[in-house]
């Protein structure tokens, strides 16, 4: 096995790791999120403007950090710079 057949399996290893971790994290904030949401909804319905726009800017916040890790993911697979190292 050279060394560009072992840089690609790395890559794809670790941006597979990447994604997996980076969607999981992101995912377990999400529901926390919505469960306290809804718990302050139950707590004071008459607050419900407020609560729910607050909610969706936390979660675009929160759904931002998972299109990162993807992003970073693509790079890795794509465009990585050490490849160009390895084929000269």
């Amino acid at each position: 096995m050279t060394d560009l057949h072992l840089f690609a399996i790395v890559s794809t290893v670790v941006a597979a790791l990447a994604i997996a971790l980076g969607v999981f994290f992101p995912a377990l904030a999400m529901g926390k999120a919505i469960s306290a949401a809804l718990d302050a909804l139950a707590r004071q319905p008459e607050a419900e403007k407020e609560i729910s726009r607050t909610l969706f800017i936390g979660l675009a916040m929160i759904e931002s950090l998972a299109i990162y890790c993807l992003v970073v993911a693509l790079i890795i697979l794509f465009r990585n710079p050490l490849l160009e190292y390895l084929l000269k």
